[in-house]
């Protein structure tokens, strides 16, 4: 008995630690994972600050859906197609480009993504390169191209200490080193969100008024509010309701609750008549979200912005809308409006520069 307990020792230390020669990867699929409970702290109320903005090196973009991809390096080879994800802790790589570069394995971890929460294989990667920003030493998941929608994802281990600018009218992106402070661009509204685990979480946000915690996720395509607002927004009979399914990185899929809310108030800029998906999802539980009214602001509301600036270093968060007056905004592939963004006629939101 003690012989056998040694062994399963080794083989468990063996399992978590990782393999320490670097070798072509063996990665395995995804495994479930036990639920974590959340020590997030309460959130502090949001702040406009017009005299921010943002500027630095281009870099281009393509379209994914809503979302933005860049070409990244990964170790010099590439360039690979990366999605930028502000709602994610860590970045991530296909399976392609781990077996393609014979990437070394890692130690696993406890991966929480839109669906479910799993233990996943990580690789090790030297350098990851975008724009004239290079991340170094990193490990990160290895995950099927077809779950992740790319050759891999940015996320905040590789934008921590970015200021990025997602414009959506240009399909641009501008990335620069959040520690040089930044000019002033007019145009621009900028809401300062806590910090928490890498996201940015704005507090000035409301739901057919009622006030919400809302995540700036530019990873996901589909904004998602949790059942506290779902329960919240249904009492008061907003919208209609219809369902459809979701799909993880780690490939799992899940049913979604899908309903039109009257109006989604952004600092000063109001949206009208916008679809929301809910659900119980693990990342409101890892933010400490679950209890209150929260959604992940996805890249579905974050297209009606001309442009969209994040500061992790600073925690800041600025928009700029295409135009001022009533404009009516259709998402994805749609041609027919869906909703209408209204501003609230300050030249600071809707200005051109």
């Amino acid at each position: 008995m003690t012989r056998r307990r040694l062994l399963l020792a080794v083989i468990m230390t063996l399992l978590f630690s990782g393999p320490v020669a670097a070798q072509p990867p063996r990665i395995g699929k995804p495994r479930p994972a036990p639920p974590e409970p959340s020590t997030m702290p309460p959130l502090p109320p949001a702040e406009i600050d017009n005299k921010l903005a943002i500027g630095g090196d281009e870099i281009r973009a393509r379209e994914i859906g809503t979302r933005m991809s860049v070409d990244v390096l990964v170790n010099g080879r590439g360039p690979y197609r990366f999605l930028i994800d502000s709602g994610a802790d860590t970045s991530a790589v296909g399976l392609h480009i781990a077996n393609a570069l014979q990437l070394p394995l890692g130690s696993p971890a406890i991966l929480t993504g839109m669906t479910d929460r799993s233990i996943i294989d990580r690789v090790k990667v030297d350098e990851l390169a975008f724009g004239s920003s290079k991340i170094t030493k990193l490990e990160v998941p290895a995950l099927r191209e077809e779950d992740l929608g790319s050759d891999g994802l940015l996320g905040i281990d590789a934008l921590a200490q970015q200021r990025l600018m997602i414009d959506f009218e240009n399909w641009q992106v501008k990335v620069e080193d959040a520690r040089v402070r930044p000019a002033h661009l007019p145009g621009e509204i900028v809401i300062t969100a806590r910090r928490d685990r890498g996201q940015l979480i704005l507090t000035r946000v409301r739901a057919a008024g009622v006030r919400l915690n809302a995540v700036v996720d530019t990873g996901s395509e589909v904004t998602i509010g949790n059942l506290a607002l779902r329960d919240k927004l249904m009492r008061s009979k907003q919208g209609r309701e219809s369902m459809a399914p979701m799909v993880g990185v780690t490939g799992k899929s899940i049913i979604v609750q899908i309903a039109t809310i009257a109006e989604l108030e952004i600092g000063s800029v109001t949206l009208r008549n916008v679809p929301i998906a809910f659900a119980d999802l693990p990342p409101f539980q890892v933010f400490g979200l679950q209890q209150e009214p929260s959604l992940l602001l996805g890249t579905d509301i974050l297209q009606a912005f001309r442009r969209v600036s994040l500061d992790f270093r600073a925690r800041k968060v600025r928009f700029q809308l295409r135009r001022c007056g009533a404009q009516p905004i259709s998402i994805g592939t749609s041609a027919e409006p869906i909703f209408t963004v209204v501003s609230a006629g300050e030249q600071e939101v809707c200005g051109r520069s």
